[in-house]
């Protein structure tokens, strides 16, 4: 049977899947030093190929590595980021009936994207997919707006950062093109915070209007987007 290589195809998913017992107990043996960060790659890809091979099996054109290596969805890649940084707080993100662990990004430099370790992850990926299309998923860089502090001594004008966002996930998307990917997602999940009474009352206490902030998420995609067309 012949495998479709072009999107949009007609089942897909975002690429996350739930993690296997065995991959998270090897995470907590390496929490605890009783392996090594080697030994702990290894079983990933192991369990990589696995989810791979499943994915094969089911009849899905593009598949992913069920972002297996993350801890976060976002915070793993926004964290990689020059300037980003990963930090403990008090409590995690609250969900109705589940709160996350208790960690926060913050931008505490100016934003860019050299050395990546997600490139070496997905080339991984690229390496096992054979016919099909290796899919990867990276969070909006309105994500890094959202869910990160922004600390004045980085960033006292919002325009600027974006325009620094800008600029680097359009090097992310020529780095992870030159590493063979032909389809990257990005992952935006700030959008809904414009659509309840809660989530403007959470944009007015960061103090943003709510048509601002929406016109400035809505420049950084439309921005990437179009300065990236050359790429693909």
């Amino acid at each position: 049977m012949t495998v479709k290589t072009k999107v949009p195809f007609r089942a897909d998913h975002v690429g996350s899947f739930l993690r296997p017992e065995r991959l998270k107990e090897a995470r907590l043996k390496k929490q605890r030093n009783e392996i090594t960060a080697e030994q702990l790659r290894a079983i990933e890809d192991e369990e990589i190929i696995r989810l791979v091979e499943k994915q094969k099996e089911v009849g899905l054109q593009a598949v992913t590595d069920g972002e297996l290596r993350r801890a976060w969805w976002h915070f793993d890649f926004l964290s990689e980021l020059e300037g980003v940084e990963l930090f403990e707080t008090d409590s995690g993100i609250q969900f109705k009936g589940v709160q996350t662990k208790a960690h926060g990004i913050k931008v505490s430099g100016k934003v860019d994207f050299t050395n990546h370790p997600m490139i070496e992850d997905y080339k991984f990926l690229h390496s096992i997919a054979g016919e099909h299309v290796a899919k990867y998923t990276i969070p909006s860089p309105n994500m890094l707006f959202f869910r990160g502090q922004i600390e004045e001594s980085a960033y006292t004008d919002d325009a600027q950062l974006f325009d620094d966002l800008i600029v680097t996930y359009q090097k992310a998307i020529q780095a992870f093109y030159d590493a063979g990917c032909r389809y990257l997602q990005l992952d935006d999940t700030s959008w809904s915070v414009f659509f309840s009474e809660e989530g403007q009352k959470l944009i007015a206490a960061k103090g943003h209007k709510p048509e601002t902030l929406a016109t400035l998420f809505a420049r950084a995609i439309n921005d990437l987007l179009l300065k990236s067309q050359t790429i693909w």
